[in-house]
Formats: structure tokens, sequence, C-alpha cells
């Protein structure tokens, strides 16, 4: 039976992950989502923190070491091979490519990106075992999170929901 009660979508995104590559696929997504009026809450975990700590968010990091699939996008486009990773300094020539790119293509900064979904009505979670394995406080953590909550507060706040894992 088909009722004219529309039913309120729902996303969760659990952001494990704290490099610059893998901060941006959870963020764009919730973004997107809000914008079509999807409710949309980011739960931060491991070291998907540090896209939430203020003082590591803003100096993510980009690692080819260990990634098959890091070529150069920009010219020379070359494969880099995995091996090459590991050099000193490749991480930081990675991590600058790679903020350069978002810069060009005038993508927000990841607090930026959190600040945008905090005020499209975005909920941002903290997860409280891996927040106090990392021995924080809530005074560490970006001013938009609403709270540290456990996994069981998580599973209430997930019910019904589309769930991405990141």
């Amino acid at each position: 039976m088909t009722t004219d009660t529309e039913v309120q979508r729902k996303l969760v995104i659990i952001c494990s992950k704290g490099n610059l590559d893998m901060a941006y696929p959870g963020l764009i997504l919730a973004n997107a989502a809000l914008g079509e009026g999807i409710e949309t809450h980011l739960f931060f975990t491991f070291w998907g923190f540090d896209m939430i700590t203020r003082e590591r968010m803003e100096s993510l990091k980009f690692t080819p070491l260990g990634n098959t699939a890091m070529h150069l996008v920009q010219a020379p486009k070359l494969p880099i091979p995995a091996m090459a990773g590991g050099l000193p300094g490749m991480t930081r020539m990675a991590t600058n490519m790679m903020r350069k790119q978002i810069a060009d293509l005038e993508i927000p900064t990841v607090p930026e990106l959190l600040e945008q979904i905090v005020e499209m009505g975005g909920h941002l979670w903290a997860c409280k075992m891996s927040f106090d394995m990392m021995r924080l406080n809530e005074a560490d953590l970006f001013e938009g999170v609403e709270a540290v909550i456990s996994a069981t507060d998580f599973m209430e706040i997930s019910e019904g929901a589309q769930i991405i894992f990141v």
C-alpha cells in the first residue's frame, strides 16, 4: 500500500582514514547528499579523527607509498613505481601536488568542507573508543562535532540509513 507521505532519506558516512586523498570522498558525498535534502551523518573513527582534530585537520598528507594506482596526472604523465614512494620527500611532493590540484579546481579545504556540511545541517559525530585511544579531549576537536558517541549510539543514529564506509 502506497501513502502520500514521503520517506526521508538518510545517509551515514563512516570516515576511518585521515589521508588527504581519503578525506575528500566522504566530505564530497556528504555535501552532495545535503544539497539533495538527504539527512546526513558523518561518524569519524580511527585515523578519520585526523579530519576533525584541530591540530591535524589542515595538514593531512597524501602518500604514494603502497598506492598501486599512483600516477602523475600533471605533465609528464608517468607512472610512479611503488617503491619510489618511500624515497625522502615523496610524501611532501605528492601532498603538494594534490593540494595544488584541489586548489586549481576551487575545491574547498577539509576544514572548509566540514564547515559547509555543518552549515547545511549535516551532523558530525566522533567515535568514543577512538577518542579515548587517542587520549583526546573535546577541545581538540573541530567545533562542528556534535558529540563523542559510543558504537551503540551510532547504531541508533544510523538506523534505516544508507551506510558508506570510507
